[in-house]
């Protein structure tokens, strides 16, 4: 247990360090989900609302700084770590073994980042890599066992957890149905068991299906946007070259983990691995979408190795096939690590990409200099700052019926978590969530407009002015240039105009 106790305390450090010592700022969508927990209406959200749950909490318990809002990530990030050493060890793995799988997870990029982000990404990881840890278990246990009881409804318990995070948990959830299905673990179904942790499954995700029926699923026009905007891009061919970018050599360790778990008594988990992985690859999702098959997998591989060196008559031969993957972790994770968490200023890390020929592309395929995720940590600051240099310029009965409305959920959600402190009213914006939230009450004789274009402002208002212009080269490039406007006298109120943009992302 210390090995695993230990790497999961390193893990979690280091990103406590990294986010109190990072250039960057909060990331757009963390601004979301921090606005959704100020709007938690539990049985009416238009995303699962656990993120929303844990943004509360945060709030209320721990404030809003950086380092409060990314805590429970690091804490999911280090659960995860110390779940794939305990994999490691119910496969039989040694202390070595051990080490090398909890080192694979701590330090893979794709791992990292998302332990560095308060995001769903985080917890979908952790709730996966939670239920195949769980079908291990059951795998080894006959139906009469008593404690098969206890890890169907650990699992039910878990994958509602997942579905109460994001619905990409029906992914794995397939994955395991048809491991089921395909072993002896399909004797378990003439018990209640299964059939039970199913039940408690959907109670507990409950509220993420009733807000979309409630809604009239969000969902469906959500994806259908995600599938034209980016994942129609997403090929077989490119969905696998994002796990080499994800994982590099320790694909191999990975590889040797599936062969391994498939020849065993523990090949339930290796099917529900490989179903996933084809089944996610066939339907064209991003390749970070099965980062958590690989926990386990990571822990069989080390199991592999470790049990092939123990057949090997040479000692050195031995010694140095134990500690080839960590040492190829290692290095990995040296050249990676600025890419999996943001430590390095935005000009020192374009110039590490550059070096280790890393290209920085959107999710609508746009080359920038920076990952992605750092580049929507910029600038945010800056355009609350303008914000309210364009609110201390209206009159004090302007102030008294202004409305702030900003055109995307970063906008919004900034001026929200970083504006308001400033005496500003919250904001509105016409999009995803923010659309849901309404309007208010106020017509919006005066508006304070972040990131309109000209022409739509002036067809909207009788009177325009351009109070700042907020710039920045490493920012995404919709936000380079983004525009802070007066608008005064709209040419229809708020809400006339709000169900226009039903339906808008």
């Amino acid at each position: 247990m210390r090995p695993a106790l230990a790497l999961a305390a390193l893990a979690f450090l280091l990103h406590i360090i990294v986010n109190f010592v990072t250039p960057y700022g909060f990331h757009r969508d963390e601004f979301l989900y921090l606005a959704m927990a100020r709007h938690l209406d539990l049985w009416a959200m238009d995303f699962p609302p656990f993120i929303a749950l844990a943004g509360l909490a945060t709030l209320e318990s721990l404030g809003g700084s950086l380092v409060a809002v990314r805590f429970l990530p690091a804490v999911a990030a280090a659960i995860i770590v110390l779940l794939t050493v305990l994999a490691t060890r119910r496969l039989g793995g040694g202390t070595l073994a051990q080490l090398t799988a909890g080192l694979a997870v701590g330090l893979s990029p794709v791992f990292l980042r998302s332990g560095s982000l308060f995001q769903p990404v985080v917890f979908d990881q952790l709730w996966w890599t939670a239920a195949l840890l769980t079908l291990l278990h059951l795998g080894r246990l006959e139906p009469s066992d008593r404690e098969a009881s206890r890890g169907w409804l650990v699992l039910g318990a878990v994958l509602g957890l997942g579905l109460l995070t994001k619905f990409s948990i029906a992914f794995i959830g397939v994955g395991i149905t048809a491991a089921v299905l395909l072993t002896p673990l399909r004797r378990q179904l003439l018990t209640p068991w299964p059939w039970l942790a199913l039940l408690v499954a959907l109670a507990i995700g409950s509220p993420s299906v009733v807000g979309q029926w409630r809604l009239d699923f969000p969902v469906v026009s959500q994806m259908q946007d995600l599938q034209t905007e980016q994942l129609d891009r997403i090929t077989p061919l490119g969905f696998l070259l994002g796990q080499w970018d994800n994982f590099n050599l320790m694909l191999l360790l990975a590889l040797a983990g599936l062969a391994h778990i498939l020849r065993g008594r523990d090949r339930a988990v290796g099917l529900a691995t490989l179903v996933t992985f084809v089944l996610v690859m066939l339907l064209r999702g991003k390749p970070y979408y099965v980062a958590p098959i690989f926990p386990v997998l990571f822990a069989a591989g080390a199991v592999a190795v470790e049990l092939l060196a123990a057949r090997l008559l040479s000692t050195s031969t031995r010694v140095a096939l134990r500690w080839a993957p960590i040492a190829v972790i290692l290095a990995f994770g040296v050249i990676a690590f600025p890419i999996g968490v943001p430590i390095l200023a935005p000009e020192q890390l374009s110039a590490w990409t550059s070096a280790i020929g890393a290209t920085s592309t959107t999710n609508t395929g746009e080359v920038i200099s920076l990952p992605q995720d750092f580049a929507d940590m910029m600038g945010w600051e800056d355009q609350v700052d303008a914000t309210a240099r364009a609110w201390a310029t209206l009159t004090p009965a302007e102030q008294r019926e202004a409305v702030i409305l900003g055109t995307n959920y970063g906008r919004a959600g900034a001026h929200d978590h970083l504006g308001t402190a400033l005496g500003m009213p919250p904001a509105i914006a016409p999009v995803g969530s923010y659309w849901y939230w309404g309007p208010g009450p106020l017509p919006g004789r005066v508006m304070i407009v972040i990131g309109l274009n000209q022409e739509d402002m002036e067809t909207s208002f009788d009177s325009v002015t351009l109070a700042e212009r907020v710039t920045g080269e490493w920012r995404v490039p919709e936000e380079r240039d983004v525009p802070i406007w007066i608008g005064r006298e709209p040419h229809r109120t708020l809400q006339e105009l709000w169900p226009d943009f039903e339906g808008q992302h």
